[in-house]
């Protein structure tokens, strides 16, 4: 298999299968997705699709059953815990629906923290550079519960940027968040792909949250079951109601 590096992320014919031999549940059925360096994807999917299971096989935080995930030219490592955590602090950054900031840090160690965490040199002074970037430059010393969600998940991209990651995974990062600091989250990360050439992957089950990517995976019963380059928010939701509706009837 040859490896590009031009390729932010590429997954082979991933399967994962949860459950007993008796009774399997498999939430990935043979996944094969290759993404460009420097582009923004959504995947979205019906409730049950495994949108939530492929980030998580995708970023290294549970393992296949089958296939191979490669990040950057780099295939994930398939041995011990510490070596995945290794390669996930060198090459990925995240963006959670729930923020995931320390409480007792401010913005500006909650930014450092994963340089130190992976025993990199911490240059504060670029940190801070990102979080004015995001439009906290004066929050630097604010704790989170100080901050409203919007400026906490701010924080979160900023952390997210700090070490350089091949890619960001941004697990419905609007999904608490008011409309207006929705827009303003979803517009910086499309700026880290536009400006700083960052790669991003984002799980939404927001058609208007999609519509800022530059293209959108469709999921349904673990398939790769379409894509929509240049998404509109209207054209995102009409798939998603084409496709809600196939798999009601499929259940039926």
């Amino acid at each position: 298999m040859s490896l590009d590096a031009r390729e932010a992320l590429r997954l082979d014919d991933v399967r994962k299968v949860y459950g007993t031999a008796d009774n399997p549940v498999t939430a990935l059925d043979g996944v094969t997705l290759r993404l460009s360096t420097g582009t923004f994807t959504a995947v979205m999917g019906p409730s049950g699709s495994g949108k939530s299971t492929l980030l998580q096989c995708a970023a290294g935080l549970d393992r296949p059953t089958a296939g191979s995930v490669t990040i950057a030219g780099q295939p994930m490592p398939t041995g011990g815990e510490a070596e995945v955590t290794r390669f996930r602090r060198d090459r990925i950054g995240f963006v959670f629906q729930q923020f995931n900031l320390l409480p007792t840090l401010t913005a500006l160690e909650n930014v450092t923290l994963p340089l130190r965490l992976a025993g990199r040199r911490v240059d504060r002074k670029r940190c801070a550079l990102l979080l004015g970037q995001v439009g906290l430059g004066d929050r630097l010393d604010h704790r989170p519960a100080q901050l409203s969600g919007g400026q906490q998940q701010r924080v979160a991209i900023a952390r997210a940027l700090a070490t350089s990651p091949a890619l960001i995974f941004a697990d419905e990062p609007t999904g608490a968040l008011d409309s207006r600091a929705a827009r303003e989250v979803l517009a910086l990360l499309a700026t880290a792909v536009r400006d700083h050439g960052q790669t991003v992957v984002m799980v939404t089950h927001d058609p208007a949250a999609a519509a800022y990517a530059d293209a959108v995976v469709f999921l349904a019963d673990g398939r790769i079951v379409g894509e929509l380059a240049r998404p509109t928010a209207d054209a995102v939701a009409e798939r998603m109601a084409h496709l809600t509706d196939a798999v009601a009837l499929a259940g039926v």
